[in-house]
């Protein structure tokens, strides 16, 4: 039976703030809360239309709820129905949604930075504020909304000039932390980010670059420090892991951990296809964010960029890079360099598996001569690099491009998926 109320909301106020305004500001993230007022049987409602929880709990000032029978309770009291709910991924594009509804121009201007998306492009800066929001409005990094504006994740993630403005984005800021040895046991800095992602990866890469360790090599007429790891390799590394994290994994972010041995770069969800394709296969579950990413030329374009990191580990003589799927995370490893006898058998069996992927896709195709020329082996060493390839062929990684080829001494090998 409808009994109808006297409560006004849209002249509701709590506090100083009225009741819709006030409701926003304390749900997270931001959904869609239409208020209306309709006369039903002669009887006055009025209708909350709340949007669905969807991909993540909607949380109201920081606190989670779930409806159970007639009951509100918290969700931490219920961990499996958390469980489902976070299992149960949106299908929407996260970087469509809502991060910040703003009212006007200036308000956008004020937390993106919006001269870097033109600096980045290389073109002109508008002459007037309303082409520059014209703009964005076509590349989807704000709409209209309401009577203001909104600003999208998308827009957020890439120009925002501090992510901690918006409180569904916080987390997502890149973190460096640098130990002192091998382990964990003392921590040297610990730097968490706070710019969008194209705003600050200029930026993010020379601060790694600051804290790794670097080799002075002295050519025919300068002296030249060369960094001990390719930074075009971290480059593509942490750009990947920015592009191809989940961003509805809750309360985790890409992180940069530099060990005295190796770097590792781990982003948040688990791989839309295998480590093994990595090198010739591309599969984003963040297209949007993912192609912008590639015109404003921080990633590399569709299906290349691994290769790169290949070519150039092998170019600097270091061990395979490795990827460890965890249960919520990706993580890729780059090592420091390494002499041969020091590599264990799946180091090897990797780099020789990397090797004939590198070739395959340059079409070309490897050899015994090849991989000794990877591991600097000397040519009466050859024998070393034989039974490398066997290991990797019997571990299924690799074939013969010609198996009716009955010269042992002239066998290509290509991908076991070629």
């Amino acid at each position: 039976m409808v009994e109808g109320t006297k409560f006004n909301p849209t002249l509701h106020k709590v506090g100083n703030e009225e009741l819709e305004h006030w409701l926003l500001q304390r749900v997270s993230p931001k959904i869609e809360v239409q208020i209306s007022e309709v006369i039903y049987n002669a009887k006055h409602l009025s209708v909350f239309q709340i949007q669905a929880a969807n991909g993540q709990p909607t949380c109201f000032s920081h606190q989670d709820y779930i409806r159970v029978g007639s009951i509100t309770r918290p969700l931490k009291d219920f961990p499996e129905k958390e469980r489902k709910l976070w299992a149960n991924k949106s299908k929407e594009v996260f970087e469509k949604g809502i991060a910040l509804e703003v009212e006007s121009p200036s308000d956008i201007v004020k937390l993106l930075d919006t001269q870097c998306y033109f600096d980045l492009l290389k073109i002109p800066y508008p002459s007037n504020r309303e082409a520059v929001i014209e703009k964005f409005i076509s590349e989807k990094f704000i709409r209209t909304h309401h009577s203001g504006y909104a600003i999208t994740n998308l827009g957020a993630l890439l120009f925002a000039k501090n992510l901690d403005e918006f409180d569904l984005l916080a987390f997502m800021a890149p973190r460096v932390i640098q130990y002192e040895g091998k382990d964990k046991l003392k921590t040297l800095r610990d730097q968490d980010g706070k710019f969008g992602y194209a705003l600050g990866f200029d930026r993010l890469i020379k601060y790694i670059n600051a804290l790794l360790p670097s080799n002075e090599v002295i050519g025919l007429a300068f002296r030249e420090t060369k960094l001990m790891y390719p930074e075009i390799a971290i480059r593509e590394l942490v750009a990947n892991a920015l592009v191809h994290q989940d961003f509805y994994e809750k309360g985790s972010s890409p992180l940069i951990e530099i060990y005295s041995d190796r770097i590792e770069i781990t982003n948040p969800g688990v791989p839309l296809i295998s480590p093994n394709r990595f090198i010739d296969e591309y599969k984003s579950r963040n297209e949007l964010i993912a192609s912008v990413m590639r015109r404003l030329g921080i990633c590399e374009k569709k299906g290349s960029g691994i290769d790169k990191v290949v070519f150039n580990i092998e170019l600097y003589q270091l061990p395979a890079y490795d990827v460890q799927i965890q249960e919520r995370h990706t993580k890729v490893i780059l090592y420091s360099y390494q002499r041969f006898a020091d590599m264990d058998k799946k180091d090897r069996i990797r780099a020789c598996y990397q090797h004939a992927c590198l070739k395959f896709i340059t079409n070309t195709k490897m050899t015994n001569t090849s991989l000794r020329e990877r591991f600097n082996i000397a040519g009466e060493n050859a024998a070393m690099v034989s039974r490398i390839i066997k290991d990797t062929y019997e571990a299924g990684l690799i074939k013969e491009e010609d198996p009716e080829n009955t010269s042992r001494k002239f066998v290509k090998y290509i991908p076991s998926w070629a």
